[in-house]
């Protein structure tokens, strides 16, 4: 019986120690959007998009929930932003989507989750303050298409239907 109960207690001293050596498990979202900011190589602050992303579609969420969509509307215009310079800087460094997938489907799929996000917003957002809300579907849907068009260059594109066949004469 007591050693099971040691193991335990050192299972949770270990624990402790974890949690208060590794704060960075519970950072802010000023700390991820520093972290964004100074990131120079485009890929990882894809991969940093996707935390701060997160965070600020999260704190879109509470606020909403408090009813202050003014706060709303401007953190999902920082998230629009954010999107559009990650975007940018991989097509910076990284011009051959097809060649350099892994970043361009790392923020394609996070636009995605974000376009969702603004849906669920619109939904529940009083009229007054859809407008901005609707832009930003908008800009961020653009993203998007030009991340699908970035990724599938060689798509086949949309012909218009063929023209009816002319009638033969006798």
């Amino acid at each position: 019986m007591r050693a099971g109960g040691k193991s335990l207690g050192m299972l949770g001293g270990l624990l402790v120690f974890l949690v208060i050596s590794f704060p960075g498990a519970a950072q802010s979202l000023a700390d991820f959007q520093a972290r964004f900011d100074r990131e120079p190589d485009s890929v990882q602050r894809v991969k940093l998009l996707q935390k701060l992303g997160a965070a600020q579609l999260e704190e879109a969420l509470r606020t909403g929930k408090d009813g202050n969509y003014d706060a709303v509307g401007l953190t999902l215009e920082k998230y629009r932003d954010n999107v559009r310079a990650a975007l940018e800087g991989l097509k910076k460094q990284h011009p051959n989507a097809e060649k350099h997938s892994d970043g361009y489907r790392r923020l394609e799929f996070q636009v995605r989750k974000g376009i969702r996000e603004v849906d669920e917003t619109l939904l529940v957002a009083p009229e007054a303050y859809k407008p901005p809300l609707q832009i930003v579907r908008q800009d961020l849907n653009g993203m998007e298409e030009e991340l699908i068009k970035l990724l599938f260059p060689h798509r086949p594109v949309e012909l218009p239907p063929p023209a009816p066949p002319a009638e033969k004469q006798p």
